[in-house]
């Protein structure tokens, strides 16, 4: 079941990097959702190689395809199946990597579990994997802005050692859209990006930090115990390529604060029972309290470079690897998209889960 995420908004990706296509089935959406594939497209285009200079150069349209579940421009309230077609795989670009195991990718753990692996670009490892994921969470987005108006926004706050400084609440889509690195602080931007460039041109890559932040998030998200929403939050990012680690508000932070320090104390505010402070990051118990949801998701560097490594073959030979091939120098700007819909998911997932909760709910 390691392809299929979520419980009530249930979705399937399927596909491999070189295959024919790739996409998603989607289960559980609710009928009359407004829904087609310029939704889907906005977002997909966010995610896309081929963007800009600084990601990776394989030319892909990505163009969303829905092949069942809407009619008349509304979800049915049958399984969605969302296809996009692989235009520019380059198969045999990979075939001096067939008989051996790239350092820090999935090739060795792929063929340890299944006997043999698709080594045509990481196969079913590979990233190209997400487009179902950020094509599912446009439906997912368009459900959380119908029934709750919750806006699920994600930035590039770090790369390497050099971090932004941004207003979260303030900043905009249109601030995050504004350049290509995707970071808001116009003036970090810049220096990322040349950071960026100078680690490209020398065949290396970088690591960075995405920071979301979820405003009008509705209270009562999250289950008891093991399916807290930090919990299933923290699968759902951690399950995205290249990913370290999440924090929820102050995160590891929190640990040189005491608990007099640290603890969010409640107020009534204009009738409304709120926080004075956000230190928790709006969940509590694992569950929203109505507070703006805060996280820090981590991302490593790259694994493939353009320098000499030392790996083995399949039969454990020593030799030397050189990668070829196109990718991102770092993950950063593309990643962005995938944090923010993989939120959104979680988040209407539990939504439609907390829905049976209250008989008084079931009612209405």
């Amino acid at each position: 079941m390691g392809d299929t995420f979520g419980h009530l908004f249930r979705i399937t990706t399927w596909g491999e990097s070189h295959g024919g296509a790739v996409g998603v089935v989607i289960d559980g959406c609710p009928s009359g959702l407004a829904l087609d594939e310029a939704l889907l497209q906005r977002e997909l285009d966010r995610r896309r190689p081929g963007q800009s200079r600084i990601v990776t150069q394989r030319k892909e349209h990505d163009t969303a395809q829905i092949v069942s579940g809407v009619f008349e421009g509304r979800t049915t309230g049958t399984a969605i199946s969302i296809l996009v077609w692989n235009q520019d795989a380059r198969p045999q670009a990979y075939e001096h990597l067939k008989d051996l195991f790239r350092p820090s990718h999935a090739d060795f753990t792929y063929e340890q579990k299944f006997g043999f692996r698709d080594w045509m670009g990481g196969g079913r490892s590979s990233a190209r994997e997400t487009i179902g994921r950020v094509a599912a969470g446009a439906v997912a987005k368009a459900l959380l802005r119908e029934c709750c108006g919750a806006e699920v926004l994600a930035w590039v706050e770090q790369i390497h050692d050099l971090r932004a400084k941004v207003n979260r609440d303030t900043v905009s889509e249109a601030d995050i859209e504004a350049n290509m690195v995707r970071c808001p602080d116009a003036a970090m931007a810049e220096k990322m990006l040349a950071r960026i460039d100078e680690i490209r041109k020398q065949g290396d890559s970088l690591g960075g930090i995405v920071r979301a932040h979820v405003r009008n998030m509705p209270a009562g998200l999250g289950e008891p115990v093991f399916d807290k929403l930090t919990a299933e939050l923290a699968k759902a990012l951690m399950s995205l390529p290249a990913t370290r680690g999440v924090e929820f508000g102050l995160g590891f932070d929190a640990v040189l604060l005491r608990g007099s320090e640290h603890n969010d104390a409640f107020e009534s505010r204009n009738g409304a029972i709120r926080t004075s402070t956000n230190r928790s990051g709006g969940i509590q118990g694992g569950i929203s309290n109505g507070e703006d949801l805060e996280l820090r998701i981590a991302f490593k560097p790259t694994a493939t470079i353009n320098f000499e490594q030392d790996t083995v073959t399949r039969e454990g030979k020593a030799v030397k690897l050189r990668a070829k091939g196109r990718h991102d120098p770092c993950v950063l700007p593309r990643a962005v998209p995938m944090v923010d819909n993989m939120i959104a998911l979680v988040l209407v997932d539990h939504f439609l889960r907390n829905q049976a909760k209250t008989l008084d709910r079931l009612k209405s």
